[in-house]
């Protein structure tokens, strides 16, 4: 079964994927990892919080570090198109019986958090404080160089369910991989508003949990340079996976995790997906180039391992996909 067709005019218009918050355990750690390793600018910082954000993005932060006793992911933003579609998202979620508050969030303007039918917690916002564009201050330009914040994954307990609501949501299917045969399920789906591959994605697994976050890099030499940083700077074992490319978005791709188990991809070479006609690209769970084109398979921590939300119980996967697991 594959998604309905998206609509083309939603109940409320989100834009794109915009931020998300990381509860850290030890900020100062935190700090030197995602912004003397990796490159993230700060913002702004506190004793409880760090703002961060990308080269290229004009907003004030797209990356928030929060202090935490214990480690894990609190909610995933989104950018909507206009104030009055805070209200109607306000409106969609009371219709549903989904959670929902307007709430305070720094440096942002009305915020409404909800929880999607997963218990996925997400933030709708339209106004943030605006900062100065870095992408030609090449000072600020270190670790990848991450210019923005590009997508979210997702373990979901059922990808199907979460394809129809995002679908409903103006999300457009753009790759999905599916079992073989008739009836077929999916196991993992790429879904976008912003015209490339995807702003959410979702991994067929116990959840919902926090797979990864992902952040776009000029080239893959920036991807290469940061594996040799990364390996004689203390940070080999943060190396999970990759370098690569995806047959899977095409993308070339690193995954790495920080020091509280966060799962941060780079990624860079994807393609446009902006016409409303664009076919979805059906993938076999047994073909070994959709992990990576080249055939080599994800490590079975990339397949079991992610970040818990912090309010939210994860629930079993509907079914165990059999996935193609580097030994």
């Amino acid at each position: 079964m594959l998604a309905p067709h998206s609509h083309i005019n939603p109940p409320f218009n989100i834009v794109r994927a915009s931020h998300v918050t990381l509860n850290v355990a030890d900020l100062a750690r935190s700090r030197a990892f995602y912004e003397q390793m990796l490159g993230l600018h700060v913002e702004d910082a506190s004793n409880d919080a760090i703002f961060l954000r990308g080269v290229e993005e004009r907003q004030h932060h797209s990356l928030v570090l929060s202090r935490s006793r214990v480690p894990h992911a609190h909610h995933l933003g989104f950018k909507v198109a206009s104030e009055e579609d805070l209200d109607r998202a306000a409106y969609f979620c009371k219709a549903r019986g989904l959670n929902h508050a307007f709430v305070e969030a720094d440096y942002q303007g009305r915020t409404l958090r909800a929880l999607d039918p997963l218990g996925t917690p997400i933030e709708l916002y339209f106004r943030m404080e605006r900062r100065e564009n870095l992408l030609q201050k090449y000072q600020h330009h270190r670790g990848v160089q991450p210019q923005r914040l590009d997508h979210f994954n997702v373990f979901a307990p059922d990808v199907q369910g979460a394809i129809d609501f995002y679908a409903a949501l103006g999300f457009r299917l753009t790759e999905y991989a599916q079992e073989d045969g008739p009836g077929g399920r999916i196991a993992a789906a790429w879904m976008h508003r912003k015209g490339n591959v995807h702003d959410l994605a979702f991994t067929n697994g116990s959840g919902p949990r926090l797979h990864h976050l992902a952040y776009w890099v000029p080239t893959a030499l920036n991807i290469i340079h940061l594996c040799d940083v990364m390996a004689t700077a203390g940070y080999l074992a943060n190396l999970e996976r990759g370098p690569g490319r995806h047959g899977i978005s095409n993308a070339f791709f690193l995954y790495v995790r920080c020091p509280d188990g966060h799962r941060v991809e780079f990624y860079t070479s994807d393609y446009q997906t902006m016409d409303p006609d664009h076919e979805p690209i059906r993938w076999s769970l047994r073909d070994p180039r959709r992990q990576t084109l080249w055939g080599q398979p994800a490590p079975r921590s990339w397949f079991e391992q992610g970040s818990l939300f912090a309010e939210t119980a994860p629930r079993a996967a509907l079914f165990e996909a059999e996935v193609i697991i580097a030994d």
